[in-house]
C-alpha cells in the first residue's frame, strides 16, 4: 500500500511546499515533465533512425547478392548452351571434311551441292567459323604443326600448307588446323657484282682502265717489223 503525502504545509519545517504552491496548472509543476518528454522523444527518434539505417543496409546487401546470383545463373546458362552447341558442331566436322574433299575433287555437283551449301550456311549461322589457309601466320594456340621447313620467301613462322582446316565456335577452338610451317632461313643476299665483273671481262680480265687495256690488247710488231695477222698464220702487214 502506497501512502502519498498531499499536505501543502511541510510538517517538519512549517513552510509551504513548492509543488503545492505552484498548483496543478502552475509553471513549476509542468516544467519538469516537459523537459523529460523532449529528451525521451529525441532518444526515440535517434533509435528509429539507427534501425532504419540498419534495415536499409540489409536490403542493399540482399539486393547486391541477388543481382550477383542472377548474373551468375545467366552466365552459367549461356555457358551450358555454348557447350551443348559445341558438342553438336564437333560431331559434324567429319561430314564437313568429306564435303570439302568432294568439292576439291569436283564431285560435289547437282542437288548434293545445294544440300552441302545449305548445311554449311546453317552451321555458320550457328557460330561455326572455319579458318586455316596458306600464308597465315603460325599461332600454336590454333594451329597444329605437322611439318617444319626453312624458306627464304617468308619473314616469320608461316603456314605454307594446310592439311586439315580448323574450326572455332564462340571464340573457342573446336579443332586446330593441321599445317606445315616454314621459317626464314636467316641468310642475307649478297650485293650484286655482276656489272663490275662484266666490265672486267670486257677488258680482258686485266683490271686496267679502258685505254690501257686497249693498248695492251693491240698487236705488237715482231723483229722483222711485221704485225701478225688475225689468225697468226695469214698474211702479215708491214709496220711501215
Amino acid at each position: 500500500m502506497v501512502v502519498r503525502d498531499r499536505r501543502r504545509i511541510d510538517p517538519e519545517s512549517g513552510e509551504v511546499r513548492a509543488d503545492a504552491a505552484a498548483g496543478p496548472g502552475g509553471v513549476a509543476g509542468a516544467a519538469a515533465p516537459g523537459a523529460f518528454g523532449q529528451e525521451a522523444d529525441g532518444e526515440l527518434v535517434a533509435s528509429l533512425q539507427q534501425q532504419i539505417s540498419e534495415r536499409t543496409a540489409d536490403l542493399q546487401r540482399l539486393k547486391a547478392e541477388f543481382d550477383n546470383y542472377r548474373r551468375r545463373v545467366e552466365r552459367d546458362r549461356q555457358q551450358i548452351g555454348e557447350q551443348a552447341s559445341a558438342k553438336l558442331l564437333a560431331s559434324l566436322l567429319s561430314t564437313l571434311d568429306d564435303i570439302g574433299r568432294a568439292r576439291d575433287h569436283g564431285d560435289l555437283e547437282g542437288p548434293f551441292k545445294a544440300i552441302a551449301e545449305a548445311l554449311e550456311a546453317t552451321l555458320e549461322a550457328a557460330g561455326l567459323e572455319r579458318y586455316g589457309s596458306p600464308g597465315d601466320e603460325f599461332d600454336p594456340s590454333v594451329h597444329e604443326a605437322l611439318m617444319h621447313s626453312y624458306r627464304a620467301d617468308v619473314t616469320g613462322p608461316t603456314c605454307v600448307d594446310v592439311f586439315r582446316a580448323g574450326y572455332l565456335h564462340a571464340g573457342r577452338v573446336l579443332r586446330p588446323a593441321q599445317v606445315s610451317v616454314a621459317e626464314p632461313t636467316g641468310e642475307v643476299a649478297a650485293p650484286a657484282e655482276a656489272e663490275p665483273a662484266a666490265d672486267e671481262a670486257a677488258r680482258g680480265g686485266s683490271g686496267l682502265p679502258d685505254e690501257q687495256a686497249a693498248e695492251r690488247s693491240s698487236p705488237i710488231p715482231d723483229d722483222t717489223g711485221s704485225i701478225p695477222g688475225p689468225d697468226n698464220g695469214g698474211p702479215t702487214v708491214s709496220a711501215d
